[in-house]
This record gives structure tokens, sequence and C-alpha cells, in this order.
């Protein structure tokens, strides 16, 4: 699979993604596998892997103003 915004090649790496669930809310998520560009950073997720991540958000207690979960499959 190719890069969206320069065409080059996409890797398979794991890294830690932040998300803002809302204005209080920032979840961390560890060890997620992403495909990133070698050449711009651009990264993309994989479908199954965002469902997984739409899920663990909608789980996590709207008092919690920063959590930090590891990806788990």
């Amino acid at each position: 699979m190719n890069c969206q915004m320069c065409g080059s090649g996409l890797k398979n790496v794991t890294t830690d993604l932040p998300f803002k669930r809302d204005e209080r809310n920032i979840v961390i998520i560890k060890n997620l596998p992403i495909l990133q560009c070698a050449y711009c950073g651009e990264y993309l997720i994989e479908d199954s892997v965002m469902a997984w991540i739409e899920e663990t958000l909608a789980k996590i207690s709207p008092c919690a103003e920063l959590e930090i979960i590891q990806y788990a499959a």
C-alpha cells in the first residue's frame, strides 16, 4: 500500500497515539499498530484497529482527564 500524501510505501509499525474524546478527556493508546509512511510520516489506522479504538474510547469514564491504555487486539 502507498501513502496517499506522497506516494511512498507504508510500513507496519507500532506507536503511541493520543485521542481527544472531548474538551476534558485525553486517552493515550500505547503500542498501537499503524501503517506509516517511511518518507513523510503520514499514517493510516486499519479498520479493525479503528473499531477497537472506538469501542475502547466509549468505555472510558468521562471523569478521567487522562487515561493511558495498552492496545490489545
